[in-house]
């Protein structure tokens, strides 16, 4: 008696290859989800890295921050030496400048109080006044603070 032959041959089955379409889907997706939270972090720090350089050019510039003007960073940038493309990308960059004061103290009041313990008459109060105050550069995606003392 001779042997049938077997004609079935070795495969895989629907359902297996329906299963690692699903986990492949599944390990796909994590990933795109993965690198679109990245890109979205990325440029959230990228936002608020710009935002903290051009913090650090207010407090470079004394002569800005005493009070309430709308302004481009070029204005602002009037004394350094930056290339021609940084101007022309800063030309563009509508920024607010908001000064709010927080506290006045009047010096004279400190100075009379020195010129009645002290011997010599002639010595006069001074007319001085320190201002604290904060300013703020507001921009269209964010905004910096510095607090800025100012003696008048």
């Amino acid at each position: 008696m001779r042997k049938k032959k077997s004609s079935a041959k070795s495969a895989f089955t629907l359902i297996e290859v329906m299963i690692a379409v699903v986990i492949i889907s599944t390990v796909i997706m994590a990933l795109i989800q993965m690198y679109a939270n990245n890109i979205h972090i990325f440029s959230s720090l990228n936002s608020k890295k710009d935002i903290t350089q051009y913090g650090s050019i207010l407090i470079e510039n004394p002569e800005v921050g005493f009070e309430k003007k709308e302004t481009n960073l070029y204005n602002l940038l009037d004394g350094f030496d930056l290339s021609d493309d940084l101007r022309n990308t800063l030309k563009k960059k509508k920024v607010k400048v908001i000064y709010q004061e927080l506290e006045t103290i009047d010096l004279t009041e400190l100075d009379a109080d020195d010129t009645q313990e002290q011997d010599d008459p002639e010595q006069t109060a001074s007319n001085m006044l320190l201002e604290v105050g904060k300013t703020t550069l507001k921009f269209e995606n964010g905004a910096i603070s510095v607090m800025r003392i100012q003696l008048k």
